[in-house]
């Protein structure tokens, strides 16, 4: 009987899933995070090559 209470009372389970949670959490926040980025630094990138293919009067592929 009191392994079975002191299974019950063992709380270490809800620290690993707490902190699973948290690193879930994070890697969210990080992937909508570079995929925001992305899209800027990609939009950046195509107006460049805009403005430099429309400053030395090629076109680019």
């Amino acid at each position: 009987m009191n392994r079975i209470i002191n299974f019950l009372r063992d709380d270490e389970g809800a620290t690993a899933l707490e902190y699973g949670l948290i690193a879930a959490l994070i890697a969210g926040v990080i992937i909508t995070a570079v995929t925001a980025l992305g899209t800027s630094v990609s939009t950046t990138f195509s107006n460049i090559s805009t403005s430099m293919a429309g400053a030395t009067g090629t076109t680019t592929p």
